[in-house]
């Protein structure tokens, strides 16, 4: 048995207009094709489904049919409707740069959320420190970053993050619940100059009265997780380093007071339209 939309519609159609002729207009087909498309769904399904004598009407059987005809149709219809909305989805590559921290503890679910919703979109990360990536922005290199604390400020804020003390397991203020940034002042400071930490490092120990005074100055932050970890010193991080530690790795973070936050805001270039696709990102990230 093979129905087809086609025989459908024109049944549905010569049902609801009350016959034949009226049906051919609402079809845009001419009555022999409405007549012939109902003799085809009559040989398919293997029974007449109109009475033709008098008004035109369904029989028992066509009455019966009447119904799952009309959702064929409406399930047809919505299909054509989502293949439609999916041809006008944003397509296209776009090059997205942004910091260690943020590329792994940040991005992942929302790479996996754009993929998922945007498959026309291609996404090429770009992972550098907060420098380069202002630098990929404005050169070129890349369409759209994830800027941390931009000045002026740009873009949408996609996500906050708070700094927290990197300390050992076996530090004797890993168990605390809080540690006061003057408590940190008898250890060694590792100073790690990505992720914006230093300026606002420096702001936080201005603001506390205390002088900032690093023990060694680190610009990987996998050198800086390593030296903690050798018990070389401690150090103040932003909060997605938590996705960097793992299980068993000897580390842990603890909150920080005074707390002190960075705002990671995600973006366009400031001196040029932006990629088509970028706006689409946005609404999806702020969902």
């Amino acid at each position: 048995m093979t129905v087809n939309l086609a025989q459908l519609r024109a049944f549905v159609a010569v049902v609801d207009e009350g016959g034949f002729g009226a049906a051919a207009p609402a079809l845009g087909i001419s009555q022999s094709a409405v007549s012939h498309a109902i003799a085809a769904l009559e040989r398919s399904v293997g029974a007449p489904v109109l009475h033709r004598s008098g008004t035109v009407r369904p029989t028992s059987f066509g009455s019966r049919l009447l119904g799952p005809a009309r959702d064929a149709i409406a399930a047809a219809e919505a299909i054509t409707d989502l293949a439609a909305e999916q041809s006008r989805s944003p397509a296209g590559l776009l090059r997205l740069a942004a910091p260690p921290s943020v590329c792994q503890g940040l991005l992942p679910p929302l790479l996996a959320r754009w993929m998922a919703e945007f498959p026309r979109v291609t996404i090429r990360l770009f992972e550098g420190e907060d420098d380069e990536v202002a630098d990929w922005l404005r050169s070129g290199t890349v369409e759209a970053a994830v800027l941390v604390n931009p000045d002026p400020p740009q873009g949408t804020v996609i996500g906050t993050d708070t700094f927290q003390a990197l300390l050992r397991t076996d530090h004797p203020l890993a168990g605390e619940t809080e540690v006061d940034i003057a408590d940190l002042a008898d250890d060694p400071l590792l100073l790690c100059s990505c992720g914006g930490c230093e300026r606002q490092l420096r702001d936080l120990y201005s603001r506390a009265g205390l002088r900032l005074a690093p023990a060694h100055w680190i610009s990987e932050l996998t050198t800086q997780l390593a030296m903690v970890r050798s018990g070389l010193g401690v150090s103040i991080v932003p909060g997605l380093v938590q996705s960097m530690l793992g299980d068993g790795e000897g580390l842990v973070l603890v909150p920080l007071r005074p707390t002190v936050s960075r705002r990671l805001a995600l973006t366009g270039p400031a001196d040029r339209p932006w990629h088509p696709v970028l706006a689409a990102l946005i609404g999806s990230a702020e969902a």
